[in-house]
């Protein structure tokens, strides 16, 4: 017979069973992915933190910000998840599905890619 993966209790039921309960999964499953430093946590909150600035300025999957709306929002251009060249060598800076690129003057286009 196994024992529970967080607590050691016996287990009883399917025979592939890790866990005693929905309790015991979440903590085991909390403890492995948290971040494991101040650094790491930091970094997450910041691309969060970009993530939802650009997700509530862009409700319609494609519109225009300027550089000051963005900053006074608290948008940081240094933290990014991902970075495309078109070919015709436009640039594309992407939080997961959300992205942006410089259109003009002090303005970024704004843009959600369809996944």
């Amino acid at each position: 017979m196994k024992n529970c993966a967080e607590c050691g209790d016996k287990l009883s039921g399917r025979e592939d069973k890790k866990f005693c309960s929905d309790g015991c999964r979440n903590v085991f499953n909390n403890k492995i992915n948290k971040d494991s430093n101040n650094f790491m946590r930091n970094i997450n909150n910041l691309l969060r933190r970009n993530y939802r600035i650009l997700t509530q300025l862009n409700t319609n999957g494609a519109t225009t910000a300027s550089r000051a709306e963005l900053v006074n929002m608290g948008f940081d251009f240094e933290y990014v998840t991902g970075i495309r060249t078109t070919k015709k060598g436009k640039t594309y800076y992407f939080l997961y599905d959300h992205g942006y690129h410089k259109h003009s003057g002090d303005d970024f286009r704004l843009i959600r890619k369809e996944t």
